[in-house]
């Protein structure tokens, strides 16, 4: 995963702040024991908010616990675990699977075929309890590829793919939410893949790599464009997510989604500005 749907850290309370640290701190907890420390290096924010995002909903029974693990080995720290964190850590594999099997085919990286090997025999498992959700994975991200072999120009048709898959990992269960649920996650991948070819776009035109955004890349009104479409894809999924009846850290979902995944952006205009001497 990506890393850009985060916390803002000025706009957060402290007791806030301390609970999103301890959902963080499960989820590594609970991929490192059930898929060891390379399933522990898998962990990203993005995951997190899907944690927070799904316990709020569905309000599931959390358990809170205190451990040690090699980032605090002195000091033990809170974790929050439920079945949710269980359900996410199974998605997260599964995505980095395909990862790993999309780097050793497209790349021929060594990297990959070992991660892929190493989690070839939980994927197997992952796939038996969750078909649904692994055969979107699979299919989203063989036409993502074959879109961007392709050299698809149309960004909304690429980040169209991932969308599809974030949509199926939100939908959990599927019942009365589940509408709302597949529309977040749909438009919050979308977010996720254009700011991705955003941050990408100067390091993918150095290597000559694929870019959707390359084409109008030298157009004037380029960062318009950009802008225009991130917020709209923001827009289409705040909506959505304000139609879930979240309490549960609803200070903690709001934060993230309202101003957490800006700052990332912030961070990059503001390279770029002063790298330009703007």
């Amino acid at each position: 995963m990506f890393g850009y749907v985060n916390i803002y850290k000025p706009e957060l309370k402290m007791k806030d702040f301390y609970k999103y640290k301890a959902y963080y701190c499960g989820l590594c907890k609970t991929l490192k024991d059930r898929y060891g420390r390379l399933g522990q290096m898998t962990l990203s924010y993005d995951m997190t908010f899907l944690v927070l995002l799904l316990t709020s909903l569905y309000e599931s029974d959390t358990v809170k616990d205190q451990n040690r693990c090699i980032i605090h080995p002195v000091k033990k720290h809170d974790t929050l675990c439920n079945e949710i964190t269980e359900y996410v850590a199974d998605m997260n594999i599964a995505l980095s699977y395909y990862h790993f099997l999309d780097d050793w085919q497209d790349e021929k990286s060594v990297a990959g075929l070992a991660g892929s090997k190493a989690l070839k025999r939980a994927y197997g498992k992952i796939n038996g309890k969750y078909p649904r959700q692994c055969s979107v994975i699979r299919e989203c991200l063989n036409r993502l590829m074959e879109s961007e072999t392709q050299k698809e120009t149309s960004i909304d048709i690429v980040s169209g793919c991932f969308g599809e898959l974030m949509a199926e990992l939100f939908v959990y269960r599927q019942d009365m939410w589940e509408d709302s649920l597949r529309k977040t996650g749909f438009y919050l991948g979308k977010f996720i893949y254009i700011l991705d070819a955003y941050d990408d776009l100067e390091k993918d035109i150095k290597n000559n790599s694929y870019n959707p955004l390359i084409g109008i890349s030298k157009d004037e009104d380029y960062e318009e464009k950009c802008m225009s479409m991130l917020n709209m894809m923001m827009a289409e999924t705040t909506r959505e997510f304000e139609k879930l009846p979240c309490l549960l850290d609803i200070d903690i979902l709001r934060n993230i989604l309202y101003l957490g995944v800006w700052s990332k952006l912030e961070t990059l205009k503001k390279e770029r500005n002063e790298k330009e001497g703007t």
